[in-house]
């Protein structure tokens, strides 16, 4: 549910970019009556999705849910029950922004700059409090390892939701809802716009496109900031991949509070994010 309300809260498409969705769906063949897209995509593939479904490819080349999703959400619900080959194929497009098809005699780009949302149980058995299973912690740890750690390196954050219980569903409603949210994010991507607009950085619309030494400019944390992050590092083993992911989160928390520095209560929270990675790391490590 909170998966598909997601795209309640983008911002709507720019011109530039509903011709860009558009141009993928037609080459699928799913631009309804030759129309422009309007939405952003929200797509969910079934967990037996092949990799050509997923990546693109075919005897007859077609951009894959990863592509159709472009600018948009791909959730992939039961993560650990998609083929591990598959599931590991999603690491460029979500590190390059793009697809790369190649074959004997042709080679294809597709556009796939996503958000990646994905759902599971802590273990087979479905798990969670109050639940019983007859393997313990053994069973989590089988069926978590099914997706590697390059891919998890690449999810920015990561959270444990607990269940329900019938008491909370008798809780009044939230006093925000998707259009409050949505306005607060509509004014951090205009603040990111501006920014690169200033400094003359064409072809960027988000801090998920900055790399490189742009991203260490625009994300440089205060002197107590750098000092956690530094420790964090150190002591947790961030990877350089987890190290920079970890800055472009932070300055997205700091648009999204209006504050022109990122400051050391966004290194925490985008530290916090990465929990479930970090604890995993050391466990391996022990």
């Amino acid at each position: 549910m909170l998966a598909a309300r997601l795209p309640s809260i983008l911002p709507p498409l720019s011109p530039e970019e509903m011709l860009e969705v558009s141009m993928v769906h037609s080459l699928a063949g799913e631009l309804m009556g030759g129309k422009l897209a309007t939405q952003r995509p929200f797509r969910a593939p079934h967990h037996s999705a092949s990799m050509a479904a997923l990546v693109g490819g075919g005897s007859r080349p077609r951009p894959g849910e990863v592509s159709l999703a472009h600018l948009g959400v791909l959730f992939l619900d039961e993560l650990p029950e998609f083929q591990p080959g598959v599931l590991d194929a999603l690491r460029q497009p979500l590190e390059t922004g793009e697809t790369i098809i190649a074959r004997a005699n042709h080679r294809i780009h597709y556009p796939s700059r996503i958000q990646l949302i994905a759902a599971m149980n802590p273990c087979r058995c479905g798990g969670g409090t109050g639940s019983t299973c007859k393997r313990g912690a053994r069973c989590a740890a089988e069926y978590q390892a099914r997706i590697s750690g390059p891919l998890l390196d690449r999810i920015d954050l990561q959270i444990e939701v607990p269940a329900v219980s019938a008491a909370d569903l008798l809780l009044p409603p939230p006093s925000e809802g998707s259009a409050e949210v949505g306005a607060r994010v509509a004014r951090a991507r205009a603040l990111q716009q501006a920014r690169f607009d200033s400094i003359g950085a064409k072809g960027l619309r988000t801090n998920a496109d900055c790399t490189g030494r742009l991203l260490e400019d625009i994300a440089r944390p205060d002197a107590e900031g750098a000092e956690l992050l530094r420790r964090a590092a150190e002591t947790l083993q961030l990877t350089a991949r987890g190290f920079h992911r970890t800055m472009r989160v932070a300055r997205t928390l700091a648009d999204l509070d209006g504050a022109e520095a990122v400051a050391r209560v966004h290194i925490a929270e985008a530290l916090s994010y990465r929990g479930e990675t970090l604890r995993q790391q050391h466990a391996h490590a022990a």
